[in-house]
């Protein structure tokens, strides 16, 4: 029996479904499975959506968790549930890049090493560090930015996955998980993306503060995306992940000096 190609709307639900599974560890629906390859490239376009009911999570998260426990605690359980919700994926691709970038004279030697399970010491080492400056960063952030920039946290991150991923080849030869992502993956989706993480960071952050945090990153997703392809040949999801992680915390390690330097 030949397979109807689903109408425009049903491609645009799927691609949010396929987004939302990648992304997170919820289920939705078991119903979607075997994506088109269009499909696959439309659902970057969601990464800011469902980065934006992430930081709902870790917004409300600490507005309930505030009133029982202290500042500390609450940033540490912050850092436990959007590792948890995401089922720490991007924290792995953090490790296993820097592993591969630490471990491999060739591109070929890093990719095998990023590939193994196992995490080395150059790894945990830099996911201890960026969890240490995560946690540091939303000690150190301003009370009256505080949700604005847990709200738009996740999407950021989410949108320079996007970002990092247009027009970058896929670096292993025999293909992987993000390589159907990145085949029909275009200039159009990106520019969507842009606009459904543009407009909260507006309203939430301001001109300044979304310019700003737009800028750094897209220029951290750009620079990942060209190390990797200068050590790798290429990008992987892995890559990816740790593009989401390394954004992640310049953003909140940013929203401080964003929000004085509006002041000054």
């Amino acid at each position: 029996m030949k397979r109807e190609s689903p109408s425009v709307n049903s491609e645009g639900a799927r691609s949010f479904l396929f987004a939302w599974h990648f992304l997170t560890a919820v289920p939705l629906s078991r119903a979607h499975h075997e994506p088109l390859p269009g499909e696959l490239a439309g659902s970057f376009v969601w990464y800011p959506v469902i980065g934006l009911l992430l930081g709902g999570l870790l917004a409300g998260g600490d507005l309930l968790l505030s009133s029982v426990f202290p500042a500390s605690i609450v940033n540490l359980l912050l850092i436990v549930l959007l590792v948890a919700v995401t089922r720490g994926l991007h924290q792995d691709g953090l490790a296993d890049f820097l592993d591969g970038l630490a471990g491999g004279r060739t591109p070929a030697d890093r990719l095998a090493i990023m590939r193994d399970g196992r995490i080395g010491a150059i790894g945990a080492t830099g996911l201890i560090l960026a969890l240490g400056l995560r946690y540091a960063a939303l000690l150190a952030l301003p009370p009256d930015v505080r949700l604005p920039a847990l709200l738009c946290l996740p999407a950021v991150g989410r949108w320079a996955m996007t970002v990092g991923a247009l027009s970058a080849p896929y670096a292993r030869a025999e293909g992987g998980l993000a390589a159907p992502f990145l085949a029909h993956l275009s200039f159009r989706h990106v520019l969507l993306a842009t606009g459904l993480v543009a407009a909260p960071l507006l309203w939430l952050l301001g001109p300044s503060g979304a310019a700003a945090s737009l800028l750094l990153a897209a220029g951290a997703a750009r620079a990942g995306t060209a190390l990797a392809r200068r050590m790798l040949g290429g990008i992987t999801g892995d890559t990816l992940g740790a593009t989401n992680e390394v954004v992640e915390v310049v953003f909140l390690l940013a929203v401080p000096l964003m929000v004085h330097a509006v002041v000054s």
